[in-house]
């Protein structure tokens, strides 16, 4: 019988499932997600609180730059601006940063380092934007944050009553920024010191001081500014607005918004400070310059308007302010020949007030005796509409104002740029400049290019000035332009320690101004003397280094050096040298630019021992005519070039003042020779530096600022009286050969208007009559 077997299956154990893994991409988000929700784990308290430092170095840098590029709104509602801007891009950078530092696992206060390196950018792209370069905007903006983070710990460690390390910490900031300054500046300007023959003060009183003319002021204008009442309801007069599509193709829609007009309406609006009584009185207007636009700028001259008021003048200060530069909108193009134009508008809305019965003009200008200032870019309109024939002959406004006779021109500190390919030149037109050696925005001695191309034709009562000023900047000849030639931010990088005050600043330009029109205008002629010889107003100016120029229109030449390349000749005669480097060389300012004239550079042989001479022997015909003209002395420019000798480590030592004798032999062969100092010490020229760093000063603006100084001449007036005291064989009216003597080994000048004085203004009753300006 057969066995049935069964296959019964023995179960296998299936083992538990093991648990899944997450995802590495699941593990990844969930750490980045930990990370980020523990982001504020290391901000206790101290960290917190030390948030304060970088929000502080945002918000100030932020209210730099917005009153740098204002909106036109107020100060007040641009610090409001900045505040918002400062706090919320701070806050969305710091807490962005913050993010991305939780993320590495950094266990540090990751706000706080957040908002510290937000910072740093914030003022990185702050001054790279106002024209420094990278690597400079980089230094400020690590130098400003890491002060901005000690001084936020510095707080937070006196709020956790840490109170030793915070008050040393914070003792150690307040220093840092003094010890930056201290020792900061290379700047080298001479002492003003008493010399031999300083001439007696001008017997006068001081053209600084109010006159006694009472006066009232007023404006006239459209009658519809938007922003200034003065201009607006409260004008007394209306003028009538002005077309300058002939001259403007760009005016920007936000410019329009701003004013309510565009370039075929310009207002003609000025603020006027008239003398009382009938007149008729010397007119003056007053042009400023390029400034924001939305910082109104032509109410910074009321301190001269007020002083020419009460010494008799009418003053008028322009507004142009439509015509300066916005961040905003930019500036209209062709702004330099509009600036000239819109003077020539003023000009006929003038003359046409002076003919209206009941006007405050009416009948009281005097058409013979008009003068026009102007600063900076006004500096130079104000010399383009004294020639405005070269521009706008066939322009109706100048035939308007043709009957205003422009004696005088008044620049300071302008600028010289060349429009349609043409300059100013002015033609027996009395002409002034005043220029500051700190001029941190027009560097340049522009003023002294417009002197250069200032000429008379036999007009002896006619001359022009120029006065360098070592410790004058560019702003603080307009009250309202504020400390800095720079707008802000840049502008807190200049150094302002040895800058006069603004209050000595602008004294000078009132002695200057005043003293100008009372002799060109009214024929004060003892105020001449200032022109010829500062010193003899030193009783009226602050304390500095002074450098000026004159020449008047009974100025006899005998060398230019402007006529030919040919050393061995002059206009007056010819030329020798002997132990002497000599050359006819171009002037030029701190960046090796031509300042349009050509001079004489002498330099004595640095180990000759032989006489260093240079010598015009003149010829007939200009003997005669000094015999004939009555001439007092001899007269002549110079520029002290020292300190172009040696490194520039050197030049502190060597910028020293040269040894220089002149002779004078007649044809007799008698010679008198006198040393220059008896006359008046040659300084050395005033060497600036314009940021707080040296090493700030080539990567600022694109290193516009240049060498430390530039070819500044004065005019040395030596009389024929002098030299008959040292020589009484010597006579004057046979004057055959001047010479220079250079006495010391490595001396070096530049010459130049190498020429007579007649008598004209010049001083009497000093025993000094050899002026330098």
């Amino acid at each position: 019988m057969g066995m049935n077997l069964e296959y019964v299956p023995v179960p296998v154990p299936v083992p538990a499932p093991s648990p899944q893994r997450p995802r590495l991409h699941r593990r990844i988000l969930g750490g980045m997600a930990r990370r980020i929700l523990d982001t504020y784990r290391y901000d206790t308290q101290l960290w917190r609180t030390a948030l304060a430092g970088p929000w502080v170095i945002s918000f100030l840098m932020f209210t730099a730059a917005v009153l740098g590029i204002p909106t036109g709104l107020g100060s007040a509602a641009d610090i409001m601006l900045a505040t918002t801007a400062a706090t919320l891009v701070l806050g969305f950078a710091g807490n962005i940063l913050a993010v991305l530092l939780a993320l590495t696992g950094l266990r540090i206060p990751r706000l706080y380092a957040g908002s510290l390196l937000s910072t740093l950018g914030i003022v990185l792209l702050i001054f790279y934007d106002a024209d420094l370069e990278l690597e400079a905007a980089a230094a400020v903006a690590i130098v400003a944050t890491v002060l901005g983070g000690l001084g936020g710990v510095a707080l937070g460690l006196l709020r956790t009553r840490r109170f030793t390390m915070g008050l040393v910490l914070a003792a150690l900031l307040l220093a840092s920024p003094l010890a930056l300054l201290i020792g900061g500046s290379d700047d080298d300007v001479p002492e003003m010191t008493a010399a031999a023959g300083t001439p007696a003060p001008i017997p006068a009183e001081n053209p600084g001081e109010p006159g006694n003319y009472t006066y009232r002021s007023f404006t006239y204008a459209s009658g519809q500014d938007l922003h200034r009442t003065e201009y607006g309801d409260e004008t007394e007069l209306i003028s009538s607005n002005v077309d300058a599509s002939a001259y403007i193709k760009s005016w920007p829609k936000l410019r329009t918004l701003f004013w309510g007009f565009d370039y075929s309406a310009l207002p003609v609006n000025a603020r006027v400070w008239m003398p009382d009584g009938d007149g008729p009185y010397p007119l003056v207007l007053m042009v400023h310059g390029n400034h924001m636009m939305e910082d109104y700028s032509e109410g910074g001259y009321a301190y001269l308007g007020e002083q020419l008021a009460s010494r008799g003048f009418i003053a008028v200060s322009l507004d142009e302010n439509f015509l300066n530069y916005s961040a905003w909108s930019g500036i209209p193009d062709n702004d330099f020949k509009v600036r000239t134009w819109m003077i020539l508008k003023h000009l006929q809305q003038i003359g046409e007030f002076t003919e209206q019965s009941g006007n405050p003009f009416y009948h009281k200008v005097d058409y013979t005796r008009t003068a026009l200032l102007g600063h900076s870019r006004g500096g130079q309109a104000v010399a383009m509409a004294a020639d405005a024939g070269r521009w706008f002959k066939n322009d109706p406004a100048y035939a308007a104002t043709r009957r205003f006779h422009i004696a005088s021109v008044i620049a300071l500190a302008p600028t010289d740029k060349t429009i349609d390919d043409q300059q100013a030149r002015l033609v027996d037109v009395n002409y002034l400049t005043l220029q500051g050696a700190r001029d941190g925005d027009v560097h340049d001695f522009y003023g002294d290019r417009q002197y250069i191309r200032s000429s008379f034709t036999g007009a002896a009562s006619s001359f022009k000035s120029s006065l360098y000023i070592a410790d004058a900047n560019h702003s603080q000849f307009n009250t309202s332009w504020g400390l800095y030639d720079q707008s802000l931010p840049a502008g807190l990088l200049l150094d302002r320690t040895e800058i006069m005050n603004g209050e000595a600043q602008r004294q000078i330009a009132k002695v200057y101004v005043s003293a100008f029109l009372e002799t060109t205008l009214y024929g004060e002629e003892v105020y001449q003397n200032l022109f010829r010889d500062y010193r003899s107003g030193l009783q009226w100016l602050p304390d500095t280094a002074y450098y000026s120029r004159f020449q008047s229109g009974d100025y006899i030449p005998v060398a230019t050096f402007d006529e030919d390349r040919k050393k061995d000749t002059v206009t007056g005669g010819t030329a020798e040298a002997a132990g002497l480097i000599w050359n006819e060389e171009v002037a030029k300012d701190r960046e090796s630019n031509s300042k349009t004239t050509y001079g004489l550079l002498l330099e004595h042989k640095a180990k000759d021992s032989a006489a260093a001479f240079y010598s015009i022997k003149l010829k007939d015909s200009v003997s005669g005519r000094l015999a004939e003209s009555g001439a007092l002395g001899l007269t002549f420019s110079m520029a002290n070039r020292n300190a172009d000798v040696g490194d520039a480590e050197d030049r502190p030592e060597m910028a020293v003042s040269p040894h220089v004798e002149v002779g004078l032999t007649d044809s007799n062969g008698v010679s008198a020779r006198l040393p220059v100092d008896e006359f008046m010490d040659i300084l050395p020229l005033p060497r600036t530096r314009f940021t707080i760093l040296p090493w700030l000063e080539e990567r600022m603006s694109d290193g516009k600022y240049g060498d430390l100084s530039e070819a500044v001449f004065q005019t040395y007036e030596l009389p024929f009286a002098r030299f008959l005291e040292e020589e009484p064989e010597f006579e004057p009216d046979k004057l055959s050969t001047i010479t220079f003597y250079l006495q010391r080994a490595g001396d070096r000048i530049m010459l130049d208007d190498i020429g007579f004085y007649d008598k004209g203004n010049a001083m009497e009753g000093s025993k000094q009559t050899a002026i330098i300006q």
